[in-house]
């Protein structure tokens, strides 16, 4: 481990509590046990403050401090949550967040604007703590950057039974990785008083030995808190696998934890849970001491009791591990399960999906070689083979699946501060959070969704005395909703607000030069001029919206996702945007076909079926339709739309396409079958390629083109649009 390893480990942390303390004040209103949350919140800003201590970041510390302690108020019921406090608090989340970036180096702040901020923050949390807060919190600034006091006396000097007795021997790397020991004896005055301190020596070598990077210090403190024994060992949280720690609890908390012993009933508990949950042992511990219990057990299985192991070491007290024994042989124990997660970093996550895409291909030649060569075993493997690619495949592609919950959660705050600086009253339904998709698309539609939600907010629902005149419900609607469909993701954003004026922005488009006036469009045609860049209905220019600059990057940016858009609208009813996105932009199902002698490649799950094309001509002479049970089926002829040679007597077959509720034929020559796609990206020479959206490896080493179904499926609509008007 290094110093940015560890840091970086920090601010990710810090930034997730930093977005759950978010949440939780957001869904305060709503909460069913609002002690829980208020809980949570506290520990999120305790968690911060201590991982902030540990790297002596003095500001963000005494900053927290403050904040911790108006929650600690609400906690014990000396200060009632308001909306009025809640906006506070999550102004004082943003600071944190500010101060986080200001030490990481990741943006530059104006020191000024940001110190001004702070004071103001502080001056409106002191006021809610009272007269007294002004110098508790000095006293924790004090306490954080003054230095500690070591005595070297004897170690049974002022040892006194109320006190908690911490020993810690820092490993030898601690400087390396980043870590100064006194940082951690600091911070511990924060939460309570360091009554004694001795210093050992007795690992120091020699001068002429000594290795000036090395760390050789282990202390032993009697240290006073009301904390408890897992609070106290969070503090050496980032030096837990590189040092040496021992917390013994006061005399006095021992009658608290034979007290709880005895209320133990659960008949799964063992004796390791049972010390966890009264307090004198800690998760960390009970993983060290299973450790320790697993490498000395014997040759013929025998293992040491947990009792005799956690007395050795000097972790609980004899009289403890006798009470909980005791209360357990009236338990019937169980094995415990416990699912633990690991942290990956994306772009090894992204190498490893490389590296499958790589394997997919090579899978494929395999298979190809084998079916060359005629050989049934052999053959037979490479299936085997092509099946358990699939397999990793599929099992990798599901690491990388985030839930859209997030992005939506993060839509709140939006609501919440926009609709107040607008003056109107408006709730968020969210629904389908738990539907999840590719992390890439997850990072990338978070910015066309923000624009979306704010227009919604501004262009959308009306003020409530407007409403009220026009028979609404004075609080508007905002609905973000998300579900699969045919192995796409749809997102819609609604709101029941004053919806478009098809007239209205048909009268914009023509004074923008965007159409003519005697240009005849439908609907949909007029909704679409919306993404068109420059395009704006606001009277008026916000810092909200207006500028036209925000629905054609919407678009351009769902689009580079592989993506569509749709807007749908009733005026006086509201508006609804649906948002198509593919769930990976990896690795796919795909389903080839041959046009002469290319090969192109459909996503499987917007092929419906495959028939033989029979006769059926239009005014052209060209096959632009067909009648399948009934329905008009209109066609494209890939042939035509990429410039192959015509070829004579040619049996042509239809592919059926469905892209949300439109459907297309695609014409082809040769229906080859389904094939694992690996989509590699067209260079920057072919962005502009209309109807082609990457490009994939065969098993032959050739390379196959993936058809961009819905642009064409929109060029087909548009083309019968075209034909219709003519007539």
């Amino acid at each position: 481990m290094n110093t940015s390893n560890i840091s970086e480990i920090f601010f990710t942390e810090c930034d997730e509590l930093l977005q759950d303390m978010e949440s939780k004040l957001l869904g305060w209103e709503n909460a069913d046990d609002k002690e829980e949350l208020i809980d949570a919140v506290f520990r999120s800003v305790h968690t911060i403050k201590g991982s902030a201590g540990i790297f002596a970041y003095e500001r963000i510390v005494a900053f927290t401090h403050v904040a911790e302690s108006v929650l600690d108020d609400v906690r014990e019921k000396k200060l009632q949550m308001t909306d009025s406090m809640i906006d506070l608090l999550l102004k004082s989340k943003d600071h944190i967040a500010s101060l986080l970036l200001l030490v990481s180096g990741a943006e530059e702040l104006d020191e000024h604007t940001l110190a001004l901020a702070e004071e103001n923050l502080l001056e409106a949390l002191h006021e809610l703590l009272g007269s007294e807060s002004q110098q508790s919190s000095s006293a924790v600034v004090e306490a954080d950057t003054g230095s500690v006091v070591f005595e070297l006396q004897d170690e049974h000097d002022r040892v006194e039974s109320n006190n908690w007795h911490i020993s810690v021997k820092f490993g030898h790397d601690t400087f390396r990785n980043g870590m100064d020991p006194l940082s951690f004896l600091r911070y511990l005055k924060t939460m309570g008083d360091i009554v004694h301190v001795v210093t050992w020596y007795e690992d120091m070598p020699d001068a002429a030995e000594m290795d000036a990077e090395s760390c050789y210090l282990s202390f032993a403190i009697s240290y006073c808190t009301d904390v408890n024994k897992q609070q106290i060992e969070d503090v050496f949280l980032f030096v837990a696998d590189d040092c040496e720690l021992h917390i013994i609890p006061p005399r006095e908390r021992i009658a608290v934890f034979l007290d709880f012993i005895e209320k133990v009933t659960d008949d799964s508990k063992k004796l390791g849970e049972i010390l966890v949950e009264c307090g004198t042992l800690t998760r960390a511990e009970l993983h060290k001491v299973l450790s320790i219990q697993l490498r000395e057990s014997g040759e013929d299985g025998s293992q040491r009791k947990i009792g005799e192991i956690v007395v050795d070491h000097s972790m609980v007290s004899p009289e403890v591990v006798q009470a909980a024994i005791a209360q357990q042989i009236k338990t019937k124990a169980e094995k415990s399960v416990q699912r633990g997660s690991v942290r990956v970093d994306a772009e090894k996550l992204d190498h490893l999906i490389n590296l499958v895409g790589e394997l997919v291909i090579a899978g494929s030649t395999v298979q190809t070689e084998a079916r060359l060569f005629g050989v049934e075993k052999l053959i037979e493997t490479s299936e085997t083979l092509s099946r358990l690619i699939e397999d990793v495949r599929d099992s990798t592609l599901i690491l990388r699946m985030v839930q859209i919950g997030d992005s939506f959660n993060r839509m709140t705050r939006v609501v919440r501060d926009v609709s107040a600086e607008l003056g109107k009253n408006i709730e968020l339904k969210i629904s389908g959070a738990d539907t999840e998709l590719d992390k890439t698309i997850v990072e990338k539609i978070s910015d066309p969704l923000l624009h979306l939600v704010r227009n919604a907010l501004d262009h959308g629902i009306e003020k409530p005395d407007i409403r009220v005149a026009s028979g609404k419900d004075a609080k508007g609607t905002l609905s973000l909703n998300a579900y699969h469909d045919s192995g796409s993701i749809v997102i819609e954003v609604a709101d029941d607000g004053a919806g478009l004026r098809p007239e209205l922005i048909r009268q914009k488009a023509i004074s923008k030069g965007l159409i003519s006036a005697d240009q005849e469009l439908s609907r949909s045609e007029i909704y679409k001029l919306i993404f068109e860049p420059g395009f704006s209905t606001a009277e008026k220019v916000s810092n909200i919206s207006g500028r036209g600059v925000g629905m054609d990057v919407v678009r351009s940016n769902i689009e580079a996702l592989r993506g569509s858009i749709e807007l749908d609208s009733e005026e006086g009813e509201g508006t609804r945007i649906s948002i198509r996105l593919p769930l990976t932009l990896a690795i796919i199902d795909g389903f080839m076909t041959g046009v002469g002698d290319a090969c192109y490649v459909l996503p499987l799950n917007m092929v419906e079926e495959c028939i033989e094309l029979k006769t059926a001509e239009g005014e052209d002479g060209k096959k632009s339709y067909i009648s399948l049970r009934g329905e008009i089926l209109p066609l494209i002829s890939l042939r035509e739309q990429f410039g192959h040679a015509d070829a004579e007597n040619l049996r042509e077959n239809v592919i059926v396409v469905r892209h949300g509720s439109q459907r297309a034929g695609f014409v082809v020559d040769r229906l080859i079958g389904e094939f694992q796609t690996v989509i590699k990206p067209l260079g920057a020479i072919f962005t502009r390629l209309s109807g082609i959206s990457g490009s994939t490896i065969l098993g032959s080493g050739e390379v196959a083109l993936i058809l961009d179904a819905p642009a064409l499926i929109q060029q087909v609509i548009n083309r019968d649009a075209a034909v219709s008007r003519r007539h």
